[in-house]
């Protein structure tokens, strides 16, 4: 992983937050524009919320991000304080924000470890962790989920049924499908056979067409092997706080929504268990969105998923769930990342 200095603070700008913040409001606008069940007085609804399932949303989401925080010192085995690991996790936060879900801000975080003072190939080490544990939560977590939910987990949407039929669910299984092998793979590179890892991709790698990117490739596998290298030796007390953070982390993630429909409407135990599986499925949808951070995608697909609970307060509880879970963070990563360069650039020098 080539950390180009350039390229990561062209993605580490404060400038970028307007452009998902202006693709969200054109697809709320759009939305409320052809709607016309959306009016002045369906925006009123918004204070029809309970005032308990606000702060219970604020709460979970709160409580997310100490998992966030707590995770990453874990992982780092507390080189970072509190503090750094605050600015490392709403640094993350930010870059994931203003980049395409697809892209992530993988690159972005090795970058900020770095400059911890994390060396090179541990901070890849972590950013894979991470990355993998992540993966596995949606691997192993999804099928328990989705046989909890007993089936009824893909919405029934004719404004979806018109333009996807049935690939929607085509897509989410073909996309567990390549998680579950990715994350297979990468696990058993970074914890088993680094070495045999790298063997198979210079061989792929060494195809006449493939050839001009053997080079990276080769550097790639070494990097995986260094990685590795760094969590030899690891032991429970290492992987069972972070496995666990992990857990919670997600469930926080998602039952944040579960707390904020609750507000509005009075849900069953299987009802919360459907929002949850759902949950799942609409992240998938995100994932492979072109847009910054999923703005507007997650906008249009929240009222194809989430209607059959949610009625008439569809339109104003998505806008609640953006503004509690993904507009913050732009906001924060504008104030914190000047801060965040004063401290590690020109203290340093000092």
């Amino acid at each position: 992983m080539k950390l180009d200095n350039k390229k990561i603070f062209a993605t580490l700008n404060p400038n970028k937050v307007w452009v998902p913040i202006l693709i969200g409001l054109g697809i709320v606008f759009l939305m409320f524009y052809l709607d016309p069940s959306v009016d002045a007085k369906t925006l009123r609804g918004i204070f029809d919320a309970s005032a308990w399932g606000i702060v219970l949303a604020i709460f979970v989401i709160l409580c997310r991000d100490v998992g966030y925080i707590y995770r990453i010192r874990e992982i780092t085995d507390r080189h970072l304080t509190w503090t750094r690991a605050l600015y490392v996790i709403i640094l993350w936060e930010f870059a994931s924000a203003v980049t395409p879900s697809i892209v992530g801000g993988t690159a972005v975080a090795v970058f900020i470890l770095n400059k911890e003072g994390i060396k090179l190939g541990k901070a890849i080490a972590y950013v894979m962790v991470t990355a993998i544990l992540d993966n596995l939560f949606f691997v192993i977590g999804a099928p328990i989920i989705l046989f909890l939910a007993q089936g009824n987990i893909f919405p029934e949407s004719r404004v979806m049924e018109m333009r996807l039929g049935r690939s929607l669910e085509v897509l989410f299984w073909t996309s567990y499908g390549l998680y579950a092998f990715y994350s297979m793979v990468m696990a058993a590179a970074l914890f088993f056979r680094p070495r045999v890892f790298k063997w198979v991709l210079l061989k792929i790698y060494s195809i006449k067409w493939l050839r001009k990117w053997k080079h990276s490739a080769n550097e790639y596998g070494n990097q995986i092997i260094e990685a590795s290298r760094e969590l030899v030796g690891k032991n429970y007390k290492y992987w069972v706080p972070i496995i666990l953070a992990t857990i919670f982390i997600w469930s926080s993630r998602y039952l944040m929504l579960n707390a904020l429909i609750g507000s509005y409407q009075a849900l069953d135990l299987y009802e919360h268990v459907i929002i949850f599986a759902r949950q799942v499925i609409m992240w998938i949808v995100m994932m492979i969105s072109p847009t910054p951070g999923s703005s507007g995608t997650a906008e249009f697909f929240f009222t194809q998923f989430f209607t059959q609970f949610l009625h008439g307060y569809t339109f104003v509880t998505s806008i609640l769930w953006r503004l509690l879970s993904y507009y913050p963070y732009l906001l924060l990563g504008a104030i914190f990342l000047p801060r965040w360069i004063k401290q590690v650039f020109f203290k340093k020098k000092n």
